[in-house]
C-alpha cells in the first residue's frame, strides 16, 4: 500500500476530528485578515486622514466585480465618518478598537479550536497504528522473528511511529491550512494594491525550490537515522539479555565499542536531519524579510515623491504581509516534517505490508478434534534449493500413540515440528490430518488443537496463574491448581510468598529452569489438545528437575497424540515409535527394543549417552 493511502486509511474513523481542525483554522485565518483590516480605520482616525472623505453622498457600487472591495472600502470609510460626526472621533475610536480586539479574541480562540481537535486526530491515528502493528507481530510467522532483530522491531512500533504522528499527522493541516491562508491574504492584498503583490510574488518561486531540495535531503537523513535507532534498540535488548555472559568474558569493551559506533552514525545522521529540517524556517523568513525591505522600498518612493498619499493602506499591506510569513514557514516546516516522517511510513509499512507467507485457504475448513492421524506425505523443506533441511520424510502419527524423533543437532527434527505447528508451510509434499491437507484447515481451529513445551521455557512477566492461564483463558482456579498438580508444580507453587499469584519477573526468571518448565507444562496441560509437541523440553535440566518435568510429561501425554524431539534418549524409551534421522532423511524407525537390536545408529547413540 502506497504510503498516503495508508495514512488516509488510518485518518478515515478520525476525519471529523480532521476536519473540524481545518474548519477552525480557516476561521482563524479569515480573523487574522480581518483583524488587520480593521486596524485601517483606526490608524486613519488615530492620523486625522479621515477629513476628506466625502459624506455629502453614499457610495454607489458600479457593479463589477473588481470595483467590490472598493466600494466596500468607501462604504466603511462614509459610515465610520457619519458616526465621527455623530458621536466623536474617540467614541469612535473606542468601538474600533473593541470590534479588533473581539476579532483577536475569537483569532485566537479559534487556533486553540484547530490544535484542540488536531490533538485528538493524531493521538487517534498514532493508537491505531501501534494497534496495527501489534496485531501484525501476533500473525507475522515464526521465520520473520529470525529474520529481523527485535529491537528493530521495538523501534518501528515505538520511534517511527512516533516520528510519524510528529512529522505527518500536524503537518497535514498545515499543509491544507498554510496555503489556504497564503491565498486568501494574497487576495486581500491584491485588493489593497495589486502592483505592489506582484512585485512581492517574486520570491516565492525561490522559496519553493528551497523547500524542495531540503525535503528531499531531509528524508535520506531521516531513514538513516531510523535504522541505526533500530540497531540501537538491538543492542540494548542483547546487552540486557546477556549480562552474565559479558560479565563473564568481560565483553563490556566489546559491546560498549560496538554501542558507541552504533549511537555515533545515529549522532551523525539525526545532526544532519535536525540541520535540515532546521533550515527551512530561517530560509522561509530571511525571504519574506527581504521581501518585505524591497515592498518598503519600492512604496516609499511613490509615498515620498507624493504619488501615493495613502501610507495608511501601504502600513496594512505590510502587516498583511508579515501575516503571509508565519504561514509559509509553517508550510515549509510541513513540507520538512513530512518528508522525514514519510522515511519511517515506509519502515512502518514494510511491516504492515509483510507477507504472512503462511496464508489462510479462501474457504477454509474447520476442525475440532483429530479423529484418526496425522500424515507427512514425501515431505521436502529448504529455504533455498541449495540448502535443503527435510526430504522425502514419510511419518504417520496415529492418534494416541506418541512418536520420538532423535538424532545429531541439524538433522531436521524440530523442522518437523514447526512444519506441524504450521509455523512454516512444506516447500513439497503435503501434511494430512484426518486425509486433509494441513494448508485447506482453518489455522486457528488447527492450533487450537496443539499444545507445545520447548526446550527454552517461554514465560511472561506475570503471576503463575495467569501464565497457567494462558492455555485455557476461561479455566476456573480449581482447574489451574489441577493442572499444576498434573505437572508437578503445585508444590512448589504454594511454597512461594504469594502462591500462584506471585510475579514471575521477565522470562520468568525469579523460578529455577526446572520451575518455568513445569510452569509451561501445566499451562500446556490445562489446554488440554489432543496433538502435543515436546521440543527437547528436558534437555536443559539438571538430573532431578528432569526426574520432576518428565513425570510431569508422562501424566499429560498419556492417551494423548504426541511428537517428541529428545536429546536424551532415556527419556523416550516408552515411545510407541522412533524416527532416527540425519541430514533431513529417516535412516532408521522401529521401537526402542528394535532399534536397540538392529545395532544401528540408534543402538550407537544410546551407548554415547550411557557412556556419558
Amino acid at each position: 500500500m502506497k504510503p498516503i493511502n495508508r495514512i488516509l486509511s488510518f485518518a478515515k474513523p478520525h476525519r471529523k476530528y480532521f476536519f473540524g481542525s481545518i474548519f477552525f483554522n480557516i476561521l482563524y485565518s479569515l480573523l487574522s485578515i480581518f483583524s488587520v483590516i480593521t486596524m485601517l480605520p483606526i490608524l486613519r482616525i488615530v492620523f486625522k486622514l479621515d477629513d476628506g472623505v466625502d459624506i455629502s453622498k453614499a457610495p454607489i457600487y458600479s457593479g463589477r466585480l473588481g470595483d467590490y472591495f472598493g466600494y466596500l472600502k468607501e462604504m466603511a470609510y462614509y459610515k465610520i465618518q457619519l458616526n465621527i460626526n455623530e458621536l466623536g472621533a474617540v467614541t469612535v475610536l473606542a468601538w474600533l478598537c473593541g470590534i479588533t480586539a473581539i476579532a483577536f479574541l475569537l483569532r485566537n480562540l479559534f487556533r486553540y479550536l484547530g490544535a484542540y481537535f488536531l490533538v485528538n486526530y493524531r493521538v487517534g491515528i498514532t493508537k491505531d497504528l501501534r494497534t496495527a502493528m501489534y496485531d501484525k507481530f501476533l500473525k507475522l510467522p515464526v521465520s520473520f522473528f529470525t529474520e529481523q532483530r527485535k529491537g528493530d522491531m521495538i523501534s518501528r512500533i515505538s520511534n517511527d511511529i512516533g516520528a510519524v504522528e510528529g512529522g505527518i499527522m500536524g503537518a497535514l493541516v498545515d499543509l491544507i491550512n498554510s496555503p489556504f491562508m497564503i491565498i486568501s491574504t494574497l487576495i486581500t492584498l491584491f485588493l489593497l494594491d495589486a502592483k505592489l503583490t506582484l512585485f512581492s510574488l517574486l520570491v516565492f518561486p525561490i522559496m519553493g525550490w528551497i523547500i524542495s531540495f531540503v525535503g528531499k535531503s531531509l528524508k535520506r537523513k531521516a531513514t538513516q537515522a531510523q535504522e541505526e535507532l533500530g540497531n540501537l534498540f538491538s543492542l540494548v535488548d542483547e546487552t540486557l539479555k546477556s549480562s552474565k555472559v559479558i560479565k563473564i568474558f568481560n565483553a563490556d569493551k566489546i559491546l560498549k565499542n560496538r554501542f558507541n559506533t552504533t549511537n555515533d552514525n545515529w549522532q551523525k545522521y539525526a545532526i544532519g536531519m535536525s540541520r535540515r529540517r532546521e533550515l527551512a524556517s530561517p530560509a522561509s523568513e530571511f525571504l519574506g524579510s527581504i521581501t518585505i525591505l524591497l515592498i518598503t522600498w519600492f512604496a516609499g518612493q511613490s509615498i515620498i515623491a507624493g504619488t501615493n498619499n495613502d501610507p495608511v493602506t501601504f502600513l496594512a499591506f505590510i502587516g498583511l504581509f508579515f501575516q503571509i510569513l508565519d504561514p509559509a514557514k509553517k508550510l515549509s516546516n510541513a513540507v520538512s516534517s513530512i518528508q522525514g516522517g514519510m522515511a519511517s511510513l515506509d519502515r512502518v509499512s514494510e511491516v504492515l505490508d509483510y507477507d504472512l507467507k503462511v496464508d489462510e485457504a479462501e474457504n477454509p475448513i474447520p476442525i475440532s478434534t483429530l479423529k484418526d492421524q496425522v500424515e507427512f506425505k514425501e515431505i521436502g523443506f529448504y529455504y533455498d534449493k541449495d540448502n535443503v533441511i527435510l526430504k522425502n520424510f514419510n511419518l504417520t502419527i496415529p492418534k494416541g500413540k506418541t512418536i520420538a524423533l532423535v538424532g545429531q543437532s541439524g538433522s531436521g527434527k524440530t523442522t518437523i515440528a514447526n512444519l506441524l505447528a504450521r509455523f512454516y508451510d512444506v516447500s513439497e509434499g503435503e501434511i494430512l490430518v484426518d486425509g486433509i491437507d494441513l494448508k485447506e484447515l482453518k489455522v486457528q481451529d488447527y492450533r487450537n488443537l496443539l499444545g507445545m513445551v520447548t526446550q527454552e521455557s517461554v514465560l511472561f512477566n506475570d503471576s503463575i496463574f495467569n501464565n497457567i492461564l494462558m492455555g485455557k483463558p476461561d479455566a476456573t482456579e480449581a482447574e489451574v491448581i489441577a493442572a499444576a498438580k498434573i505437572a508437578n508444580a503445585h508444590q512448589f507453587i504454594e511454597n512461594l510468598p504469594e502462591k500462584y499469584y506471585t510475579n514471575i519477573g521477565d522470562d520468568g526468571n525469579k523460578l529455577s529452569g526446572g520451575q518455568k518448565q513445569r510452569v509451561s507444562i501445566a499451562r500446556a496441560v490445562l489446554k488440554n489438545p489432543p496433538i502435543m509437541i515436546l521440543d527437547e523440553a528436558t534437555s536443559a535440566l539438571d538430573t532431578e528437575s528432569e526426574r520432576f518435568v518428565q513425570d510431569a510429561l508422562e501424566k499429560m501425554m498419556e492417551n494423548r497424540t504426541s511428537l517428541v524431539i529428545a536429546h536424551r534418549l532415556s527419556t523416550i524409551q516408552k515411545a510407541d515409535w522412533i524416527v532416527v534421522m540425519e541430514r533431513g532423511e529417516i535412516i532408521e524407525q522401529g521401537t526402542h527394543q528394535e532399534l536397540f537390536a538392529k545395532n544401528g545408529i540408534y543402538r550407537k547413540l544410546v551407548e554415547l549417552q550411557n557412556f556419558d
